[in-house]
This record gives structure tokens, sequence and C-alpha cells, in this order.
């Protein structure tokens, strides 16, 4: 019942970053009940919320003055050196008291750096984890939270509407760092789960003897079978749509966190195979070029006389 209560009272909260995460977020806590003034640097992220019914200011100075003190702002733009830039322009705009919150994909030793930053100025930090892409609008996201805990009690609502539910898909899980860290490890094991799917159909699609509907057997995994989830329903969705899955280039782009992933894995000594193969399998993805499959073939060619295809 507390966190029912909580959910229901309504805060005031500033979103810096308006793209299809920020503004959806925006708009999942304006439907519950909090005020959200959010700016985007870019006129036309900020037109297309204003149109959505969220408030907005034309830049960083305005957000700020439209907010009650004590101030909440959530960052929702890229990671890296775009969070240092808008922090470093907030920083002289905000009081002791006010809090910081990342949403984005941020490495937990930058979150760890900014956090003492702030509490130098007397400005709270909280790195959260957000996941839920384009459906969290609907379904809410998943939150995992680093930073003070009496802070994060005083925002509550905040997260108990953007969640799920009030009761389940977020919580607080550590110091500073820690939330973004439990998001890098989260993305680390997508990469190996969407690796094997991926794998997995492509042995299907190959047994052309047996001429098989992917997206019907998809479906039928989608209930009761062991590796039922809604990536699964995913690639259903996607093979229905488009079954050769033709107009797609075999070119598969990465956020970082999965290489963070790896390098982390490595530096504690925990084997990570899979999520390291399948960041390797993305980088492999990309090389157009294939030298090593060329210098593969050349060897093979020199050692056993297997011949080479030419192109």
């Amino acid at each position: 019942m507390a966190l029912l209560r909580a959910r229901e009272r309504g805060m005031d909260l500033g979103m810096i970053g308006l793209g299809r995460m920020g503004a959806n977020m925006a708009e999942r806590l304006r439907r519950g009940g909090h005020r959200v003034v959010g700016y985007d640097p870019s006129p036309a992220a900020g037109a297309d919320a204003a149109a959505r019914g969220i408030e907005t200011a034309d830049a960083l100075p305005a957000l700020v003055a439209m907010l009650p003190a004590p101030r909440a702002l959530w960052l929702m733009v890229p990671a890296g050196a775009a969070v240092d830039a808008t922090l470093e322009a907030l920083r002289p705009l905000l009081a002791p008291g006010d809090a910081v919150i990342d949403g984005g994909n941020s490495h937990y030793g930058d979150s760890q750096r900014r956090a003492d930053a702030l509490a130098a100025d007397g400005i709270g930090w909280l790195d959260v984890g957000t996941s839920g892409g384009v459906w969290g609008l609907e379904a809410g996201y998943s939150l995992t939270i680093g930073g003070d805990a009496a802070l994060a009690q005083r925002l509550a609502p905040l997260f108990a509407t953007l969640a799920p539910s009030p009761e389940r898909g977020w919580g607080r899980v550590g110091p500073a760092g820690a939330g973004h860290f439990a998001k890098m490890v989260h993305n680390g094991i997508e990469y190996g789960l969407m690796q094997a799917f991926a794998e997995g159909f492509a042995i299907l699609q190959r047994k052309r003897e047996f001429d098989l509907d992917l997206a019907q057997v998809a479906d039928i995994w989608r209930d009761a079978s062991v590796i039922r989830s809604w990536l699964l329903d995913l690639a259903a969705d996607s093979l229905r749509g488009n079954p050769g899955l033709a107009g797609i280039a075999p070119h598969v782009a990465d956020s970082g966190e999965g290489r963070w992933t790896v390098a982390e894995a490595i530096a504690l000594d925990v084997p990570a195979p899979v999520i390291t193969q399948a960041l390797i399998a993305r980088l492999r993805s990309r090389d157009g070029d294939a030298f090593a499959d060329r210098l593969l073939a050349a060897l093979r060619d020199a050692f056993g006389g297997h011949g080479v295809q030419r192109e």
C-alpha cells in the first residue's frame, strides 16, 4: 500500500532529452499524474513532445526556473561527452538539495565520478539503468537504481509510475554506479540471448528439405516452451512480417555496453564466453571485406591444397 500511495503523489520533474525514450517516459509520467517539463536541444524533438501534451522549455535555464525546489532533473541523452556537457551546463543553475538522474546507458565508472562531483555542490545523484525500449510507454520500464537510498525513496513516486507496476520492475540496487553497472550486465546478457536466437533460426532456415515456416515455429515456442521470452515474441513478429528478412543488411551495431561487460568480466576474472562471442559476432558482421576469411581460405589452400574461390 505504501508504494501504491507513493505512485499517487504527483511530482515535478525536468526531462532533458526528448527522443523516443525520453518523450515516452515523459508521457508515461504525465499520464501517471506527474508534472513533466521537457527540454531537447533539437527544436523538432521539443515540438513533437509539445504536440503530445508535454510541457516544454526552450533552454536549460528556463527548464530549471519552471521547477520548484528541490528540483529533480532526469537526463536521457547519449552516453559519454553529451552527459558531461549537460551536467556542466546544469551545475551553475542548480542548488543544494536538487537531484540529477541519469537514465541513459552511461558507463558505471562515469556515474561514480559524476556523483562525487555533484556531491561537492550538495546536489544528489541517481544512475538508473532503464530498459523497455519503445514499448515502455505502455508496458513500463525496468529500472535498476544506484545512489543514495534516501534520495531514491524521495523520488520513488517517479519510479513507481515508470515501472510496470508500483510493486515490481524497479528498485535501488546499490550506491552510485550500481544502477548502470547492473544495466551494463543486463545488456551483455541480452547480446548472448539474441545471438542464440539468431543462430538457432539460421539453422532452421538452412534445413531446406523441411521448408520450415520460421514464424510458425517461433509462435509455437512462445507458449509453454522453456525458451519463451519477449525476444522470442519480437522474433516471431519480425519473421511473420518479413520471412526472408529482405532489405535488412547483415550488419549488427552495438551500443558499447557489451564491450564494457566483456572488459569487466576480464578484469574480474569471470569467464563469460557466450557474451564475448556474441560481441565478436557483431563485430564480424561489419567486416564487409572479411580479410580474416580471405586469409583462412589462403592458408587452407597453402597447407592442404584445398583451393580457393575466386571473386
